[in-house]
C-alpha cells in the first residue's frame, strides 16, 4: 500500500466523546475504549506523520440553535436533545491530542450527518490526491465509520477500518461490526497492520 495514494480519515475525534466531561461519553462503553482508541490513535499518526500519507478530519458541528436539523430522527435527534457538538462550546472542538498535529491533519468543515462525504469537500480532496485507499478511525463504528466507509466503498474506492481505531456503543457491537459488517466490503486490520503494509 503506497502512503501517498491512501488517506487517513479520523472521525469524531472531538471533546464531546473523548473529554472526560463530554457530553457523550459514556456512549461508548466498549473494548476499545474511548481511551486506548486515542492512545492506539496518536500512536498511528506519529508513525505516519513524516510519510506522505494525506490525512484529514472531519468534525461534526451544529450551529448554536441546531437549525439544520429541521426534522431529526434518531441519533441526530439524540444529539441535538442533548446539546453535543454544539459550534462554539468545547465539545464541538477537536480533541486535543488530534490538534497536537497541527497542520499535518487537514480538517474538513461541513458534516452535519452520519456519512463524511455529504456536505464536505473530502471527496474532492480525495481526488486532488489521486488517492485509492481510505482508512478509517474514530466513533462511532456501526455509525459514522460505517456510513462513510460504505459510501466511499460505493465511490469505487478500497477501504481499511482499524479494529484498535475504532470504537462502537459496546463490545459486541465493536466486534459485530468488525466480524461480520465490514468484511463484507473493507479490510479489518490493526493500526499496526497497517503500518506493516505501507511503503
Amino acid at each position: 500500500m503506497r502512503a501517498e495514494h491512501t488517506a487517513l480519515i479520523l472521525i469524531g475525534y472531538q471533546n464531546d466523546y473523548f473529554a472526560a466531561d463530554g457530553i457523550l461519553k459514556d456512549v461508548l462503553d466498549g473494548s476499545p475504549t474511548p481511551g486506548e482508541v486515542m492512545i492506539n490513535t496518536v500512536h498511528l499518526l506519529r508513525a505516519v506523520e513524516a510519510t506522505a500519507m494525506p490525512i484529514f478530519i472531519t468534525p461534526i458541528v451544529f450551529t448554536p440553535d441546531y437549525s439544520e436539523l429541521t426534522d431529526a430522527t434518531g441519533i441526530l435527534k439524540a444529539i441535538k436533545d442533548v446539546k453535543a457538538f454544539r459550534e462554539g462550546e468545547p465539545g464541538s472542538k477537536v480533541s486535543p491530542e488530534i490538534l497536537g498535529f497541527g497542520d499535518r491533519i487537514t480538517e474538513v468543515r461541513g458534516k452535519r450527518g452520519l456519512n463524511a462525504f455529504y456536505g464536505t469537500e473530502l471527496q474532492h480532496l480525495l481526488e486532488a490526491r489521486e488517492v485509492t485507499h481510505v482508512v478509517f478511525a474514530g466513533v462511532v463504528t456501526s455509525v459514522c465509520i460505517d456510513s462513510s466507509a460504505r459510501y466511499a466503498y460505493d465511490q469505487g474506492l478500497n477501504v481499511t477500518i482499524l479494529s484498535d481505531c475504532t470504537a462502537g456503543r459496546t463490545s459486541i457491537e465493536q466486534e459485530f461490526f468488525c466480524s461480520n459488517i465490514f468484511p463484507i466490503y473493507a479490510q479489518v486490520q490493526s493500526s499496526q497492520e497497517l503500518l506493516d503494509s505501507l511503503h
